[in-house]
């Protein structure tokens, strides 16, 4: 994973991710390029 202060700068940092509430947590998500990974809360 990843280590951002935010997580809406790791979103902008490539076309493919894409962000996803679970269970109340926030996870960044990337298909093509899964080291963009991330999770928040």
């Amino acid at each position: 994973m990843k280590v951002a202060s935010s997580i809406k700068t790791l979103k902008n940092r490539h076309p493919d991710c894409k962000v996803v509430r679970r269970k109340g947590r926030l996870y960044v998500i990337n298909k093509t390029n899964p080291r963009f990974k991330a999770r928040q809360g």
